[in-house]
């Protein structure tokens, strides 16, 4: 098209994918150009400010590998990834989705109910358990709960080399009542890496890097919709300002402190110890 001009170019780009055969994807794409032409008219974006954007994918792309994926951060820092999971979210009920996070890695070990994850892995003991659920409340058999975290130090196992492999990691079945179980550190609040382009976003912004302590959760079912999620201590610091916006009222739960020696060698650990439990609702495909 001659004669372009910032009132008719997005047209012209609209039209440049008219011919875009998969119906969803043209949907998304017309909204995504229509979108950042109309914020690149709302704040008159400069040549510098542009090229500052470009810089930072291409930073972002440079940092990001198997173990770190800075294009996940910066989703979770703008809050975009809450926002999905949000409008995802089932309205009919189930347990509420939370942030995937950077640092999820495929093939955990599998262990049996009621491992020790502790090793030698500093920290406060804690016993962790539940039950996966239809929305109907009947228990789930053989659900894969798939479990992550940070050691006491705030770095996951694939941010820190001093960690063993798995280090605080781990998949499980549940029984035939649908339950679950584990021992392992009580989880700690952590920064995100700020060594790269969302710690200089982050600075810009004026804002904190902290995560209230949590424990990552993806649990999956035969015939079920797969949930990924987060389990929050209610009672942590930063439980109403997380860098990433994941925190939900429902996934905040109390840490039990018990004191109990006879309960402590039950689980084969030192008193005293935190009880913490949570319960899954899966809704059914």
């Amino acid at each position: 098209m001659k004669n372009l001009t910032e009132g008719n170019i997005t047209d012209a780009v609209l039209k440049a994918i008219d011919g875009t055969k998969d119906a969803r994807a043209k949907e998304v794409m017309s909204s995504l150009i229509r979108h950042l032409h109309a914020f690149v008219k709302d704040v008159q974006l400069t040549q510098d400010e542009w090229e500052g954007a470009i810089e930072y994918l291409y930073d972002t792309g440079q940092i990001t590998g198997p173990t770190r994926n800075e294009f996940i951060l910066t989703s979770d820092t703008l809050g975009i990834s809450s926002l999905v999971d949000i409008i995802n979210s089932n309205p009919d009920g189930g347990t509420e989705a939370s942030v995937l996070g950077p640092f999820y890695i495929e093939g955990s070990k599998m262990v049996e109910i009621g491992t020790n994850l502790i090793g030698d892995s500093e920290g406060e003991p804690t016993v962790v358990s539940g039950i996966v659920r239809t929305l109907g409340g009947d228990p789930i058999e053989g659900a894969i709960i798939d479990v992550w975290q940070t050691a006491a130090n705030g770095l996951y196992e694939n941010q820190d080399p001093e960690q063993p492999e798995n280090n605080l990691r781990c998949k499980m079945l549940t029984n035939k009542d649908g339950y679950y179980e584990f021992t392992t550190i009580k989880p700690v609040s952590y920064k995100v890496p700020t060594d790269g382009p969302v710690g200089r976003m982050l600075d810009l912004q004026g804002r904190h890097a902290w995560r209230p302590s949590h424990l990552h959760y993806k649990v999956s079912a035969d015939g079920h919709r797969n949930l990924i999620t987060e389990v929050f201590c209610e009672e942590d610091e930063y439980i109403e300002e997380d860098a990433v916006f994941g925190v939900r009222k429902s996934l905040a739960v109390p840490y039990k402190k018990i004191s109990s020696e006879e309960e402590a060698k039950k689980y084969g650990i030192s008193s005293p110890f935190y009880r913490v439990e949570f319960d899954f609702e899966l809704e059914t495909l």
